[in-house]
């Protein structure tokens, strides 16, 4: 036996010796936010090795062992993981359920007619309840990807329609209960606001048809209260799961607004909360990445390159991590028209990772067709193969294609009917992720792409005709209507975008072009400042063009906008009616 071997045995056993042989709700708090600290300082095997001993009897360590088991889920998306996830969160429930109040019939009778007197629970049986929210939310998550049949969908549904309950009972225990710990209170007043806030914020960004519906059977959506729960849970530094609400918060900030809205997150705030963070989590594979989406949001490519590779090189463990930087990475280079650098990225996610090898052979191809192989080039027959890959590779979930994977799927076809040949296709995409938008953060970058569009605008031209001419001419439009938009010649933008609403009947397959383009000139009127005309577009794109490819996709997108636009009529004293239904 070597030496090194001798010490891990002998500090093993000393382990042994000094655990403890009993976990109440005081250590296991500790031990949790020990995890916590730990883990988000990359250091994740000695934050599991304090979990897992405790696993099948502590509700916390419990807890914390199945939000590891999901993060390598979600992360993998292997089969091995999700049930190793499974199993986790059945063991879960299971300590969770055992240390929770059990109602009998006659007291759940009682409940409904009476105020429950939240005195007479002890403090291990509220957190219990907070605890078992979160494993079944966690569980809810994981219904969607273990089962791809609608039942599952409907499932899941339930689980989280119980959980949402159960946390506004806990809201309730948090505000009627005379808590006599008060390190007990802070800890759950945490997990409180961080699922009230999560619930009411995601469940605001849905289309108004679904958050009627939802309201319908007692759901909330009221993002405001949602982020200032998240706010006071952030703010409140000493609870267990603060740093949880600060995650949340910056992947709405600096990831969702940007991709479901047309509006800025709140920069300031990710800016001061990544800097605090950062000063207690220096390598953290989490805040590394996402002061690096910081910069980017910003339109500081460089920096943000600089942020990208110091996450994906702060730790080792989940090399699927590395992915996500990977997928950043590959769209700043796009943005500055750096192809061989955003073909590396592209090649390592098509070879690498498991979400959506449909997504990352067609980008791999798109890229590629940017750097205008000639016709002897090697890369013509690379394309072509990745181009017959693409929808061997589509994923169906409830029996239906993913939005994104279908749209790639036709255009792997348009490929090969357009004479092995597509438009800008990689700037196509980047238009459908929003990402024009950050590159109008900068002048030389919109400049960039508008004049990479006006060449591939006269390279059309010159060239023979085709079927789809009407729809590869509709196509820059729009691309050099989003440009002219961020370069602010609103004119120039918007004849443009109306000659695109004129070409409605020659267009063959991309029907999509003309709804956006109608939002697109919904959002250059808000621009210039004219709300009403906004709010009026942006209902007729809603309800005067349906069955287009990602027409959900643009549906979140109205809804947020009108929202905004509503907002800022009744901050100007103007009310207004802004209808729901998408």
């Amino acid at each position: 036996m070597s030496d090194v071997e001798g010490e891990d045995e002998f500090q093993d056993a000393q382990e042994t010796i000094t655990r403890p042989t009993t976990m109440d709700l005081d250590r296991a708090i500790d031990e949790a936010e020990k995890s916590i600290n730990l883990f988000f300082n990359n250091d994740f095997e000695s934050a599991k090795k304090i979990l897992e001993p405790w696993a099948d009897t502590s509700m916390y360590h419990s807890l914390g062992t199945a939000i590891f088991a999901c993060i390598e889920a979600f992360l993998t998306v292997e089969q091995q993981s999700i049930a190793k996830l499974s199993e986790a969160l059945k063991l879960c429930m299971n300590v969770c359920s055992k240390q929770r109040r059990h109602v009998t019939l006659p007291q759940y009778i009682g409940k409904m007619v009476t105020k429950t007197n939240y005195d007479n629970y002890t403090d291990e049986e509220v957190h219990a309840e907070l605890c078992y929210a979160e494993s079944l939310l966690l569980k809810a998550m994981l219904t969607f990807i273990e089962d791809e049949t609608l039942v599952s969908f409907v499932k899941a549904g339930l689980k989280i329609r119980t959980c949402f309950f159960i946390y506004k009972e806990c809201l309730i225990i948090l505000k009627s209960r005379n808590w006599t710990n008060e390190a007990h209170r802070l800890h759950f007043e945490s997990g409180v606001r961080m699922g009230i806030g999560t619930f009411n914020l995601m469940i605001s960004l849905l289309p108004g048809r679904v958050i009627k519906l939802l309201q319908f059977i007692g759901f909330s959506a009221d993002k405001e209260y949602g982020l200032r729960e998240l706010q006071l849970g952030y703010n409140e530094k000493r609870g267990m799961r603060q740093v949880l609400c600060v995650i949340t918060l910056l992947s709405y900030h600096l990831i969702v607004t940007f991709i479901l809205s047309h509006t800025d997150g709140d920069l300031d705030f990710c800016k001061e909360a990544l800097d605090e963070q950062l000063d207690l989590y220096p390598n953290s594979v989490w805040f590394l990445f996402f002061k690096g989406r910081l910069e980017f949001t910003q339109g500081n490519m460089d920096e943000s390159i600089e942020w990208y590779k110091k996450s994906w090189k702060s730790q080792e463990m989940w090399p699927q991590f590395h992915h996500l930087c990977f997928w950043e990475l590959m769209w700043v280079h796009c943005i500055k028209q750096e192809w061989d650098e955003a073909l590396f990225y592209a090649i390592s996610l098509a070879e690498k990772s498991n979400w959506s090898r449909t997504i990352y052979l067609y980008q791999q191809a798109a890229i590629m067709i940017m750097r205008k192989p000639d016709a002897k080039s090697s890369d013509r027959d690379c394309i072509s193969n990745l181009m017959m890959q693409v929808p061997t590779y589509k994923q169906r979930i409830a029996g239906k294609s993913l939005p994104m994977e279908k749209f790639i799927c036709k255009k792997s076809e348009r490929y090969f009917s357009q004479s092995k040949t597509l438009v800008v296709p990689i700037f196509e995409l980047m238009f459908l992720w929003n990402i024009f938008r950050i590159a109008g953060k900068r002048k030389e970058l919109i400049m960039s792409l508008y004049k990479a569009i006006e060449n591939e605008e006269k390279s059309l031209k010159s060239s023979s005709k085709t079927d789809y001419d009407a729809d590869n001419t509709a196509l820059l439009l729009l691309l050099k209507g989003a440009c002219l938009r961020l370069m602010d010649h609103p004119l120039l933008a918007e004849d443009c975008l109306r000659q695109i609403i004129k070409m409605e009947k020659q267009i063959k397959e991309d029907t999509y072009l003309v709804p956006y383009a109608v939002v697109e000139l919904a959002v250059l009127a808000r621009d210039n400042g004219d709300i009403a005309t906004a709010i009026a577009l942006l209902e007729d794109a809603k309800r005067n063009y349906t069955g287009y490819f990602l027409e959900s996709r643009l549906h979140f997108r109205i809804h947020a906008d009108l929202l905004e636009l509503n907002n800022k009529k009744v901050g100007n004293g103007t009310m207004i009616e802004v209808a729901e239904e998408a």
